[in-house]
């Protein structure tokens, strides 16, 4: 469905451009992929990138075929926006379902790998491997929630900027509307007449993030008086500069050897906590995913001679020990 509101705000969007973290004029001039599915955030992003002063932008969109009829309308909206705007379109279309069934991934992590796979197709065929993407403030306190309901070791959310790999292909993405609220968004646009999709799907509980959405933060609001996203949010850039002062500690020590690897004799002479920041930092440099408090608890133990002398990491490596060193191997 498309959507174009007017009447009052609810959330003022003055000077909301001045707000956005955008990368430096040098990487705005530069080639970008930029992922956009039709909705409020993304349109948002796409136009609000064209005001920053990128010119230089590949729009990328992937059906998921999740809706019907519905998500065939959404593509469409988007080719019909690039052509008005002169932008050139990438396009995909996959079968979710399809490919839950064949894989048992869930609703989500399906819809994201096959993201992830379209997104490294689109990296390729136009020699570019930066993406920016919409993920904004309300995104992050759902990410943050759900990564801490299921053990991850401290407040763990998206980050503005990263490194990741998507279909083994070596992606930057960007986010820069992560200060951002998804209403202020909303307003952004309509204050301007500009049209978006609206998914109604957004509003079954037919996912993780839905509920978290329209079920969890709803009652946290009500049972608390405040704003759990805002505290969230919070409490998780508290925690990232926290990370960065014990990275920047954590440089200081001689805990690798002139391979890179993890000196055991310098761990052991270090305070638990310590230990953990090291492995912690050693992991997330290495790229291993889901660091989650199991993770860092089983590594941990390897550096204990009594113990195995390694341990599975996600992404099919192997954390090792021999020689009185500790290295990922595979």
């Amino acid at each position: 469905m498309i959507a174009r509101r007017s009447g009052p705000a609810h959330i003022a969007a003055v000077q909301l451009e001045a707000n956005i973290p955008w990368p430096d004029d040098a990487a705005r001039g530069r080639r970008w992929l930029v992922g956009v599915s039709g909705g409020a955030d993304s349109v948002a992003l796409l136009h609000l990138l064209l005001e920053a002063g990128f010119r230089n932008l590949i729009v990328c969109h992937l059906d998921h075929q999740l809706r019907g009829r519905a998500s065939t309308l959404d593509g469409e909206f988007v080719l019909r926006l690039c052509g008005k705007l002169g932008m050139p379109y990438e396009s995909g279309r996959i079968n979710v379902r399809k490919r839950m069934a064949a894989t048992g991934e869930s609703m989500e992590t399906a819809a994201r790998n096959a993201r992830h796979e379209f997104f490294a197709q689109c990296a390729i065929k136009n020699r570019c491997r930066r993406i920016l993407l919409a993920h904004h403030a309300d995104d992050q306190a759902e990410t943050i929630l759900w990564n801490l309901l299921r053990g991850s070791h401290g407040l763990k959310g998206m980050r503005g900027e990263q490194q990741i790999s998507m279909n083994g292909t070596r992606m930057l993405v960007v986010r820069p509307l992560l200060g951002m609220r998804h209403a202020q968004l909303v307003d952004w646009l309509t204050r301007r007449g500009l049209a978006w999709c609206e998914d109604a799907s957004n509003r079954e509980p037919v996912t993780i993030r839905n509920r978290l959405r329209n079920e969890v933060f709803p009652l946290l609001n009500d049972v608390s008086g405040r704003d759990p996203v805002a505290a969230l949010v919070r409490a998780a850039a508290d925690n990232a500069a926290r990370e960065e002062l014990e990275t920047s500690w954590i440089q200081n020590i001689n805990s690798r050897d002139p391979q890179g690897r993890l000196h055991l004799p310098v761990l052991r002479e270090l305070p638990e906590a310590i230990q953990r920041a090291v492995l912690r930092n050693y992991l997330t440099e290495n790229g291993v995913p889901r660091i989650d408090r199991a993770l860092l608890d089983a590594s941990l133990g390897l550096i204990e001679t009594c113990n195995p002398a390694s341990i599975n990491l996600p992404g099919g490596q192997r954390l090792r020990r021999s020689g009185g060193r500790l290295w990922i191997d595979g």
